[in-house]
C-alpha cells in the first residue's frame, strides 16, 4: 500500500461472475456501501467501459464537509468482466478530483479473492490533501458487505 492507494482483499466464497454482477450495479454500490454516504441510486448496470450511472449521496454520514445531500455520477474506467471494474466520481467538485474505486476479482479453490483499492495518485496535489477520505476499515467492511450481499443473490430480490 503507497499513501496515495489503498488496498484490502478479502476471499468470498462465490464465483467472480456473481461478485461482479453486484459491483456493476449501480443498486449494488448503494448495497455494500459502509461509509453510509450512498442512499440511492439511478441508472442502469454498467457493461462497458464509459457507462455511468447516478448514486445520490448524502455526506453528513461522514460529517467532514458540509456538502449535505448531493448527486455524483460513476464513470467507469476499467470494465473486464469477472476480472476488473473500477470507475472514477464526477459530482460538485470541478474539475472533477479523478480518484478511482475498483476491484479486481481472482479464482481461487475457496471462491474468489476479491481486491477492493482506493486510489488518488492522479489527483491534484490540493486535493491529495483531503486523502483518504473513506478510512481502510470501510474498504475492509464493504467486503464483508459484498460478501453478505452476493451469498443473498444480489442487491436485488430475484425473481
Amino acid at each position: 500500500m503507497t499513501t496515495e492507494r489503498m488496498e484490502v482483499q478479502r476471499t468470498i466464497a462465490a464465483e467472480p461472475a456473481a461478485i461482479f454482477g453486484v459491483l456493476r450495479d449501480p443498486h449494488g454500490h448503494v448495497t455494500i456501501d459502509a461509509s453510509g454516504m450512498l442512499m440511492d441510486a439511478t441508472g442502469d448496470p454498467a457493461s462497458a467501459v464509459g457507462d455511468s450511472f447516478t448514486i445520490h449521496m448524502d455526506r453528513e454520514a461522514l460529517n467532514d464537509f458540509p456538502m449535505g445531500k448531493y448527486d455524483v455520477t460513476i464513470i467507469f474506467t476499467k470494465y473486464e468482466p469477472d476480472r476488473e471494474i473500477a470507475w472514477t466520481i464526477e459530482g460538485v467538485i470541478k474539475p472533477p478530483i479523478r480518484h478511482v474505486y475498483g476491484y479486481t476479482l481472482e479464482p481461487t479453490a475457496g471462491g474468489t479473492l476479491v481486491t477492493s483499492y482506493y486510489d488518488w495518485s492522479e489527483c491534484s496535489d490540493e486535493m491529495k490533501t483531503i486523502f483518504p477520505i473513506i478510512p481502510e476499515s470501510a474498504l475492509r467492511a464493504t467486503l464483508g458487505i459484498l460478501d453478505r450481499t452476493v451469498a443473498k443473490g444480489g442487491p436485488r430480490p430475484q425473481s
